[in-house]
């Protein structure tokens, strides 16, 4: 059964796991933990899959705009559907929180992660030049900004 929820203080030692074995420099396990516990701008989401933690997700809110951090999923469990449905249920828990706009710069290297992008409505919108720490590789800035039904509503 797949179950898609918040993450936990309890989700922290999974997470980090996951994190380890996806990026070349990832971040550190005290770093998850402040996410979930002191940065109240944060807002992360783990997939389970049998009660085992296979996939997370990450954003932070910032006025009106949620900015993605993170999007993983554990090298065993790539190919499921599982990148899609959590980086979804993100975009979903921006939309009920009102973000007007979601954005996320990822490796031009990763075609992978931009389809998915793609798939779920994002945008290209530029390069961030010598973006990543480990081979100075550019990030593509991607957005994608939500339509509410209600500001239509009110037009003549």
């Amino acid at each position: 059964m797949t179950e898609i929820s918040l993450m936990r203080v309890e989700d922290v030692e999974a997470v980090y796991a996951i994190e380890k074995a996806c990026f070349p420099i990832p971040w550190s396990r005290e770093s998850f933990l402040r996410e979930v516990t002191e940065n109240r701008c944060a807002r992360y989401l783990v997939l389970r899959e049998d009660g085992a933690c296979v996939a997370y997700a990450g954003m932070w809110f910032v006025l009106d705009e949620a900015h993605v951090c993170n999007v993983a999923v554990r090298p065993d469990s790539r190919g499921l559907g599982y990148g899609k449905r959590i980086f979804t249920a993100l975009i979903d828990l921006a939309m009920e929180n009102s973000m007007a706009m979601i954005t996320l710069e990822v490796r031009r290297s990763n075609t992978i992660a931009q389809n998915l992008y793609h798939a779920c409505g994002m945008l290209d919108v530029g390069y961030r030049k010598r973006y990543y720490e480990d081979n100075k590789e550019d990030a593509l800035i991607m957005y994608r900004d939500f339509v509410y039904p209600e500001a239509g509503e009110n037009e003549a």
